[in-house]
């Protein structure tokens, strides 16, 4: 069995025609992760006997005739973030090295009530801080498209275990970019929902008010099918939305562009961008205009200036967030220490890395008393008119295309030492965020060197339907391959 060809709902079919079992699925994957994770380290933890266990009572179910789940059988792989009961949840860093969470996250409730499998943790920037998936205590994970170079992160792990074959389905986080960059690099589809669709319970929070968990997946069809399993009010989610949300995407995805108004801001296309991309995402356009949608170029200027905003709201939230990791309650603690001072700043300086530090000490800054007004206010007030100004678009037009990243995967090492070159990579996600809209990246085409170049649409609040509509238009038209031929 090519395990690594299938998708989620091919799986699901195939074990409920007794084409072959759950077992089968779960043991062909993990033959390939035998073979393939060594090259590329995309999991921190792997839960095979577990993840077998789970395939002999799926498979029992069905053998008696029982009703099953919606993603039954298809094994899922699980951002390092996101609790998961009885297994090691460490953020990738040394912090939480030893961390078993005792209950699982809202979305790992609903993957298990649809029949899903939990393979294993995926590796990640620490504590979700980074774009390259370098900031890991533990590995360095690899772009499965070219060994050399990074996955994108934050999320990584997750976008590199789809790419490689190592898992149909993956969750991660996107906090400015952290689902999409990465599906940008690695060359399959992610998907960052509506702000407070999908319940941040159990995510172990960076930025609280702009973490979002997505799926990523082969193909759209998957992620909607993903997405239409893990959204939902939550009471356990302060922030969870409490009103109506579309619960069925697979049943108008095929509905096609035609009369679509799609609007594509001048300001994404600047110097910045590579042209090998711009030159991609204009063949995209021109696609979708033969499918009968209207594109027009439209400006949204404020969007420039939000990677400033961004990097002072979430490292601010951030230093609030990772103040309770302080060696008293759970968490690493240094072996010697002469007292509760000297334990909190052992415990924080030996386990927390360079760019986790460098992010609670902006953030502590902008909070301090005589910057509060001059850095986070006006953040604040940049946020709502970013907000603003992409409503007053999508008063007018459905959805908004843009590039996902202004290059393709870069070479490991090459930015680490230069974080603001770094930050650069978030500066086409970040405003999603920041607005709290939903957004997808699909891959559109591949490089001259045959590194994937991936397309973003954004839409409106709760506008994933018309999101998943264009992507899916798109997708059949010019089918890029998502699995990457590992070396």
């Amino acid at each position: 069995m090519q395990i690594e060809l299938l998708q989620a709902n091919e799986i699901r079919e195939s074990i409920i025609a007794r084409r072959f079992t759950a077992v089968d699925v779960v043991t062909a994957l993990f033959d390939r992760i035998k073979e393939v994770e060594p090259k590329v380290q995309a999991y921190i933890t792997l839960c095979e006997e577990k993840a077998l266990e789970r395939a002999k009572e799926i498979d029992k179910k069905i053998a008696a005739g029982e009703p099953v789940g919606r993603l039954a059988g298809v094994p899922i792989a699980i951002k390092d973030n996101i609790c998961t009961d009885g297994t090691l949840t460490t953020c990738a860093s040394k912090m939480l090295g030893d961390f078993v969470p005792p209950y699982d996250a809202t979305v790992i409730k609903k993957l298990l009530k649809e029949d899903a499998i939990i393979i294993g943790k995926t590796n990640m920037d620490e504590f979700a801080m980074g774009s390259s998936t370098e900031n890991s205590s533990f590995k360095t994970t690899k772009n499965p498209w070219d060994l050399t170079r990074v996955p994108g992160g934050s999320s990584g792990g997750s976008a590199a275990v789809v790419a490689a074959g190592l898992s149909p389905i993956s969750l991660g986080s996107d906090t400015g970019g952290s689902i999409r960059q990465p599906a940008a690099f690695c060359g399959v589809v992610g998907f960052k929902p509506t702000y407070g669709i999908v319940s941040r319970f159990g995510l172990i929070a960076f930025g609280s008010s702009l973490d979002q968990i997505g799926p990523f997946s082969k193909s759209v069809t998957d992620a909607a099918l993903t997405l239409e399993v893990i959204q939902g009010e939550d009471s356990l989610d302060s922030t969870s939305y409490k009103g109506e949300i579309k619960s069925d995407y697979l049943s108008t995805l095929a509905d096609g562009v035609k009369g679509m108004k799609i609007g594509v801001p001048k300001e994404f296309f600047q110097s910045s961008l590579d042209e090998e991309i711009s030159d991609s995402i204009k063949q995209s356009i021109q696609v979708l205009k033969d499918l009968g949608a209207e594109v027009s170029e439209i400006s949204l200027p404020i969007t420039e200036e939000g990677l400033s905003a961004y990097y002072i709201i979430s490292s601010a939230e951030a230093s609030s967030n990772l103040a309770r990791f302080d060696g008293v309650r759970y968490g690493y603690r240094p072996e010697e220490f002469s007292n509760i001072d000297d334990l909190m700043v052992k415990s924080r300086t030996e386990a927390f890395g360079k760019e986790v530090k460098r992010r609670i000490m902006l953030g502590t800054y902008a909070l301090s008393s005589g910057y509060y007004d001059a850095y986070y206010n006006r953040a604040h007030k940049l946020k709502k008119k970013i907000k603003e100004e992409f409503k007053k678009a999508f008063d007018e037009y459905d959805v908004i295309l843009s590039p996902t990243t202004p290059t393709v995967a870069f070479k490991c090492g090459e930015k680490s030492e230069d974080p603001l070159s770094m930050y650069l990579a978030d500066i086409y996600t970040v405003n999603a965020n920041l607005a709290g809209i939903p957004a997808i990246s699909i891959p559109c085409a591949l490089s001259k060197e045959g590194l994937p170049i991936g397309l973003q649409i954004l839409g409106p609040h709760f506008g994933e339907e018309k999101i998943l509509k264009a992507a899916y238009a798109l997708e059949q038209e010019l089918k890029v391959s998502t699995l990457a031929p590992v070396q």
